[in-house]
């Protein structure tokens, strides 16, 4: 840990980053994950995905910056790449088996909806450690990512 005038306790800043670089891993995978399904995706509602996708994975690359910078003015040290993003992630693993579009939206689905989760329990886990702005920062993710979710799930929910 750097030294910081930040007055949040170095005990609680140690915690926080801990728990932002897991979930800064989380979004460097969900990130490529959404790339992999804007790469991947084949069928007849291929430009619809193809696009989507890449938006979200924008709005992601958004979120893992936020992160990233915030374990940095807490004095951490971002853990941000790929390969430590794969070895501390918490997504399911991305099959590069599927092609078809229905199974894009369900694996992406589930990787938002499992990131979003994460983002839910941080903001609990921050305001336990006395770090507001953390929480805030996280309900921001969330608040973006169930929007994204309710983007992708639009694309396999039927009228009932």
């Amino acid at each position: 840990m750097y030294d910081t005038e930040n007055d949040i306790s170095l005990e609680f800043r140690t915690q926080l980053c801990t728990l932002l670089n897991q979930r800064l891993a989380s979004a460097v995978d969900l990130q490529m994950q959404l790339k992999q399904a804007h790469w991947n995706v084949k069928g007849p509602n291929f430009i619809g995905l193809h696009q989507l996708f890449d938006q979200v994975a924008e709005a992601v690359e958004g979120y893992v910056d936020l992160i990233a910078e915030r374990v940095v003015q807490l004095g951490g040290v971002a853990e941000g790449t790929v390969r430590m993003a794969a070895a501390h992630s918490r997504l399911p693993e991305y099959s590069v088996e599927i092609s078809e579009g229905p199974a894009h939206v369900e694996s992406v689905a589930r990787a938002l909806s499992t990131f979003g989760e994460e983002s839910r329990d941080t903001i609990d886990d921050a305001n336990e450690l006395d770090d507001a702005d953390t929480a805030d920062l996280f309900t921001e993710v969330s608040r973006g990512i169930d929007k994204w979710l309710w983007f992708v799930e639009a694309h396999s929910q039927a009228a009932k």
